[in-house]
Parts: C-alpha cells; sequence; structure tokens
C-alpha cells in the first residue's frame, strides 16, 4: 500500500479511532494505529513480534487490529463492498465470453483454532477448524457481496441459501431487470458458481458427468469467468497472510477481521496498489497446511435455469451473438 493509499485510509477512519490524551499518556496516532494493524493482518507475525517492531507491547497490537478492523467494517465495508456499476460488470464479463453476467460467486474456508463451544460443527471435510467466506465478485476481482461467520462443516450451498444476496437474487431485485434473449429463452443477469451451488434462472453452474464438446464449451466460457472469484480469493490471502494462519480471535471478532481485510482488498484494487508475486508464493506455502474442501455437487435445478442454460450452451456453440436485450439498464 503506497504512503497516499494509507494516508487516505487513515482519514477515512479517523473519526472511529481518534483517542484523548489523559494525564497518563499520549493516545497513539491513528496512523500508528492502523500501521501496526495493517502490518499484523498483512503476516504471519506473532502480536510479540509485531509489537516489538512498533514500540509497544501485545496487547496493544491486540487492540488495535480489532480497533481499526472495526472501524473499517463500520465505516467502509458499506462504501466499498458494493455491487457499482452493473453495465461496467455486465460489459467486462461478456469481454471475457459470458453474456449478462453481474458475478462469479465462491466460497473459502478460513482456518480458526478450535472454538470453545461447538467446535465440532467448524470442523470441515479437510478435518481442521474453519469459518467461510462466501463472496460475489465483479469482472476484475472486486468483492460486491460478502458473508462470513459460517462453521466449516456447512456446505457452501447452504451457506449460499441463508443470505440476504440469496433472497434478493431471488426476488429479482439484486440486480436491474435486464433481460436478454438467448434463442427462444429469456435471460436475466446471472451469477456464476461451481457445482457447489444450484441451478438457479439467476445462477448458472457448470454442466457435470459425460460432457460432448457442446457442454464442455459450455463449461469452458463459465469457467474462464468464474475463475476471478478464485484469483480474488488468492489476491485477498496474499496480501493478508493473517486469514493463512489459524486466528486465535473469538469467534465474534474473526468475521469482523475477515471482512476487513475483504475492503482492504477492494481498497488496494481500486486504487492500482503493486501485488507482488512473492506474496502469492508465500501465500500458497502457508496454505498448504490448509487446503480447501472439496464441496458435493448437488442436483438440484430449476427447470426454467435448465432452459437458459441449454439454449447458452446452443448458442456457444453456433457461434450466434445473444441478442437483443429485452429491457435496457439505461
Amino acid at each position: 500500500m503506497c504512503k497516499g493509499t494509507f494516508m487516505e485510509l487513515c482519514e477515512f477512519l479517523s473519526p472511529a479511532l481518534k483517542h484523548q490524551n489523559t494525564k497518563v499518556r499520549a493516545a497513539i496516532t491513528v496512523e500508528k494505529r492502523v500501521a501496526i494493524a495493517l502490518w499484523k493482518l498483512a503476516t504471519p507475525d506473532s502480536y510479540r513480534s509485531v509489537g516489538n517492531r512498533f514500540g509497544v507491547g501485545k496487547s496493544t497490537v491486540g487492540a488495535a487490529v480489532m480497533q481499526v478492523a472495526k472501524a473499517i467494517t463500520e465505516l467502509l465495508l458499506p462504501k466499498i463492498v458494493t455491487l457499482g456499476n452493473v453495465q461496467v460488470i455486465v460489459d467486462g464479463f461478456a469481454a471475457m465470453g459470458f453474456p449478462n453476467c453481474g458475478g462469479a460467486i465462491d466460497g473459502t474456508h478460513i482456518p480458526i483454532l478450535a472454538p470453545e463451544h461447538q467446535g465440532s460443527q467448524y470442523i470441515n471435510c479437510n478435518r481442521y477448524f474453519s469459518i467461510v467466506l462466501q463472496a460475489l465478485v465483479d469482472h476484475k476481482g472486486r468483492f460486491t457481496s460478502i458473508n462470513v461467520g459460517w462453521p466449516g462443516r456447512v456446505h457452501d450451498a447452504r451457506v449460499f441459501r441463508n443470505t440476504s444476496l440469496f433472497k434478493w437474487l431471488q426476488q429479482g431485485i439484486y440486480f436491474p431487470d435486464q433481460k436478454i434473449t438467448v434463442g427462444d429463452v429469456d435471460m436475466p443477469i446471472v451469477i456464476l458458481g461451481d457445482p457447489a451451488y444450484p441451478l438457479m434462472p439467476w445462477l448458472m453452474k457448470p454442466y457435470t458427468g459425460s460432457l460432448d464438446s457442446s457442454h464442455e464449451l459450455f463449461n469452458y466460457r463459465l469457467s474462464k469467468c468464474r475463475m476471478v472469484v478464485e484469483r480474488a480469493f488468492g489476491c485477498l490471502k496474499g496480501r493478508w497472510h493473517t486469514l493463512l494462519t489459524r486466528s486465535d480471535l473469538s469467534q465474534t471478532n474473526i468475521p469482523i477481521v475477515i471482512a476487513a481485510c475483504c475492503v482492504l482488498h477492494n481498497l488496494c484494487e481500486s486504487k492500482g496498489e503493486t501485488f507482488m508475486a512473492g506474496w502469492e508464493v508465500e501465500a500458497n506455502r502457508l496454505a498448504a497446511d490448509y487446503v480447501q474442501p472439496d464441496t458435493r455437487a448437488i442436483r438440484i435445478a430449476h427447470q426454467e435455469a435448465l432452459s437458459i442454460r441449454e439454449a447458452l450452451k446452443t448458442s456457444f456453440m453456433t457461434g450466434q451473438a445473444t441478442v437483443c436485450p429485452s429491457n435496457s439498464l439505461g
């Protein structure tokens, strides 16, 4: 993060972080507290190590991390993790090969220490304790909607069905009512998921089982666009290495820190901050101890969704441009 972005972040957070001096000691400046928090989030360093680097006690490091994370989620989350310009997103995915697409969705497991209560609920199928972060991203890998906090044992599809995002998509109020015609089928703006998600008129996922060339082409187009969410998780963890080591925070505080890291990811992406190749190498090394679970495919499919997917598959094979918008975003 360059100095300009850092100072802008401090200015945003200042209203929540300013502390008054007391007769006993001067308050730690906003800039120092933000720097302490960012260092702790970006490295696997211990609280004591970070404290030594900044000349403060380890309890001060812990306090700074939570103060800054809470300020980020309260002040910046609603402004920075947001849908933005839908037409720009749709055009971006169309350029990658998938028409009328508003995002790609996936989940990732963040390792944690064994919780004191209901610990078995947090053991995922790869036998480590985790919390699920589920995210929708745009064509550039910026988070547009996140849900964090479900125990690692819970399947991605169940997490999704219990989010506000699912409800809004189901009601048709998350995206504008912009339909296109594919063949003889009307298709709303869709999101893309892997086989763990239900096939819905507004959620396309790959074909599974025995596949011919038309199925494989559809899957290729979908996978090419869906990879943006995998890359987003890679960049998120590459920048904020705290997400790769078992967090010792409470079950209440862990989701706040994860959400704050998502906000910081979007901030860095929007400012064009450099992402160093070495960070990803280090992230992959740390992540090797916590392999992401495979989620089993589910077979539930909505009939209208089947028709839309079949029409898309055919249009990809024939090379026909998709078609006439039924409604416009203006």
